[in-house]
């Protein structure tokens, strides 16, 4: 067995919206899928909309949503301009800033946002983890 991720699926309150977010607000290139769901295409693994309560009924789990559903994205970039172009386009297409970019702890530099359905995202730059040009397009 080779480990990975293959595939993240979100739970999202309004896929429309959703998808226009994650399309046109952030860039990710989406392919073609059913209407009731959403799939992009990223280096390596595929992200997934599902509407929150259909995933919860597909999981066979009750459909609570929490303030933190203890969990964070995280998408690392190539410098300190590229998280700050990416944080401020993500506000830009509707997120919520949680921390604002800036030098962290183990000597990277990141901020957080929730997306339009409050999952976490930390968008980072880590300069012990080589990230190619090919990795930030």
């Amino acid at each position: 067995m080779k480990p990975r991720i293959s595939m993240i699926t979100l739970g999202v309150d309004d896929l429309e919206k959703s998808i226009a977010f994650y399309e046109k607000g952030l860039g990710l290139p989406r392919m073609e899928s059913p209407p009731s769901v959403a799939f992009f295409t990223l280096n390596g693994t595929w992200l997934g909309l599902f509407g929150r309560d259909s995933l919860a009924e597909d999981a066979n789990v009750p459909c609570e949503k929490a303030n933190f559903n203890s969990f964070a994205l995280a998408h690392n970039l190539g410098s300190e301009a590229e998280v700050d172009a990416l944080f401020a386009e993500a506000l830009a297409a509707g997120a919520t800033a949680v921390k604002p970019p800036q030098k962290v702890f183990w000597g990277g530099y990141s901020g957080y946002f929730k997306d339009l359905d409050g999952h976490l995202w930390e968008i980072a730059y880590n300069p012990f983890m080589w990230v190619g040009p090919e990795d930030t397009e």
